[in-house]
């Protein structure tokens, strides 16, 4: 069942739905706001257990959170949009776009993962049972090193910092659950019918959904672009922010 997620409402123009990844919440796009709110009407939200949203009961799946999505939109009475999500964020972007075709207008996918191979889909799943056995704090410095590059995590502790603290404060059970979500989810066998124009971006040394899995997925839908940024890692949201709002501002006006 649909929960009422919390969502905030930014600047004025077609309306943009973003959708964040495990852990965070809508403050991910913080650092991309000032220049989309200029262009857009820009819907940001928690997804469920996350930031203000509230707990859900029980284990959840992807389809619930693309429901999640849908009472989104019907709360902001927008009719079509474009969307755009992160990490997990891009497998519920497309996800919701199978499922409401209608309702979308253009999908960015970013740093996102489909097509695994049995060898990264045993990465992934390392983590997660690392987290279930160890702990989450105890993997911190794990997802550090898969989300941020050497240089951005010397000069920009404090970010760095403020995202592990947000997994911290991330009720555990949830947390797992979504980790879980992105593991276990396999787009390939359905993402060839997602009619809607698609950008697909991600970081040239993100190690789980690096430029092999993104060339796969460009390959797999109707009508995609493809772009990778040189150098960086996962969280290219707060370390690559210019780049990420350049290419979709980009995008989504030339459609």
């Amino acid at each position: 069942m649909a929960l009422d997620c919390h969502f905030s409402r930014h600047g004025s123009g077609p309306p943009l739905f973003l959708i964040h990844g495990i852990g965070a919440d809508e403050s991910a796009w913080r650092f991309m706001l000032p220049a989309l709110q200029k262009r857009f009407t820009v819907i940001t939200y928690d997804l469920r257990g996350h930031g203000k949203s509230p707990m859900p009961t029980g284990e959840f799946g992807l389809d619930d959170l693309v429901d999640d999505l849908e009472r989104v939109r019907e709360s902001c009475g927008i009719e079509k949009a474009h969307f755009a999500g992160h990490s997990l964020g891009g497998m519920i972007g497309p996800a919701y776009a199978l499922k409401y075709p209608e309702r979308v207008l253009s999908l960015g996918l970013l740093s996102t993962a489909a097509g695994r191979s049995e060898e990264d889909s045993q990465k992934v799943w390392a983590v997660v049972n690392a987290m279930e056995e160890k702990g989450i704090p105890q993997v911190l410095e794990t997802l550090t090193n898969r989300w941020f590059t050497d240089e951005f995590i010397a000069l920009n502790q404090d970010i760095v910092q403020g995202r592990l603290q947000q997994v911290i404060n991330t009720d555990p059970t949830v947390f797992l659950n979504v980790f879980r979500i992105y593991a276990g989810t396999e787009m390939m066998p359905w993402l060839h019918q997602v009619q809607a124009r698609s950008l697909v971006l991600t970081g040239e040394n993100d190690g789980g959904c690096n430029p092999r899995l993104n060339g796969l997925i460009h390959e797999a839908l109707q009508n995609s672009e493809l772009i990778v940024l040189p150098k960086y890692k996962h969280s290219i949201l707060l370390e690559a922010p210019d780049s990420v709002v350049e290419n979709l501002i980009r995008f989504i006006e030339s459609s």
